[in-house]
């Protein structure tokens, strides 16, 4: 049974409404900004040469690393203020957060020796990146599909959640082709254009499946949705999800001809379509889940640390988070811009 909400005004009550924000917005912001250049990372296998994989590499080069920061915060924040949630989830969990921290670890090696590599063995550091963008997007998904079947071990959950995995790597790739599409230009920004296209309608299936298998698992989660009044207020969410795909879609059809013009319009439509999507799947979802950390079984006030070690915490958080959206915030501002050529 779900425990009564405490008091908002006590610190018992607000600091775990706090923390849960701040979890939830560094994993956000992760999904999208590491999402982008893992997308880059799975489609690196499909440019043509040489020359166009060192345009791809150097688009995210300034960025990638830096972007896995918000996925430390999360999952730091998880562990100090919600112990006995992470417990549970990383216990759960474990095979597919291995794989993914083996395969990040093998992306960041990868990325490094790659850019500073002999043309000889520049390959084989492209393989490995592309493993490791594969491996780390799609484990990302299935611990996704897992979240929300509250970890059932079913042969349907588990089948549930590598198809979430494939879909997430789809949402990736959007988002990566978006990227490249605003970073680039010539050939490889047309392959962009045909590379998201393929991505789309695979991202909304995993959207479509997210949406039925959340209310589905939990009858909770149904009378939240399905509910009157309720039914009227969240509409919006699904229908501007539809929007957003269509008009991704009406703008990948019309880029070509437009990438023909000198000052071509619409180069950021797809990414910033695709950036929407995730924000409107991220909120539906924080509304289905809320206050649950473990579907059903543990709240954020059960999860949460003492109001005292909260408190201390909070301080932290007060100085460390504005520091990261500044510096994130600084280095796209600098580096913004077509790539240029990779060198070292």
């Amino acid at each position: 049974m779900l425990d009564a909400i405490p008091d908002l005004t006590q610190p018992a009550g607000w600091l775990a409404l706090v923390f849960a924000g701040v979890m939830g917005l560094a994993m956000l912001a992760y999904v999208v900004l590491d999402g982008y250049d893992l997308g880059v990372g799975v489609l690196l296998r499909r440019a043509d040469d040489a020359a166009q994989k060192d345009s791809m590499i150097a688009s995210i080069g300034p960025f990638w690393d830096a972007n896995e920061t918000w996925l430390v915060l999360g999952v730091g924040v998880l562990l100090v203020a919600f112990p006995l949630a992470h417990g549970v989830i990383l216990g759960a969990l474990y095979l597919p957060v291995a794989l993914m921290l083996m395969a990040l670890t093998l992306r960041g090696v990868a990325f490094d020796f790659r850019v500073k590599a002999r043309d000889e063995h520049k390959p084989l550091w492209d393989r490995a990146f592309y493993v490791g963008s594969v491996l780390a997007g799609w484990s990302q998904g299935f611990m996704l599909g897992s979240l929300i079947t509250g970890f059932r071990e079913d042969f349907a959950s588990r089948l549930f959640s590598a198809l979430i995995g494939l879909c997430l790597l789809a949402a990736y790739c959007l988002l990566g082709a978006g990227w490249l599409i605003m970073k680039t230009d010539g050939a490889l920004q047309l392959k962009a254009v045909r590379w998201a296209r393929g991505s789309l309608w695979l991202t909304a299936l995993g959207i479509a499946a997210i949406s039925v298998a959340t209310p589905w698992v939990s009858a909770r989660i149904f009378e939240k949705w399905f509910s009157l009044p309720a039914l009227l207020y969240l509409l919006p969410i699904p229908l501007l999800t539809v929007a957003l795909f269509a008009l991704i879609a009406r703008s990948l059809t019309r880029l070509p001809q437009q990438l023909a013009q000198p000052r071509p319009l619409g180069v950021g439509v797809p990414f910033a379509g695709a950036v929407g999507i995730f924000l409107l799947a991220f909120c539906g979802l924080a509304y289905s889940l809320f206050p649950w950390l473990v579907m059903e079984r543990i709240t954020i006030w059960q999860a949460a640390s003492a109001p005292e070690a909260l408190m201390v915490i909070f301080y932290g958080v007060v100085v460390v988070l504005p520091v990261i959206v500044g510096y994130t915030v600084f280095s796209y501002r600098v580096f913004w811009g077509k790539a240029t050529a990779l060198k070292y």
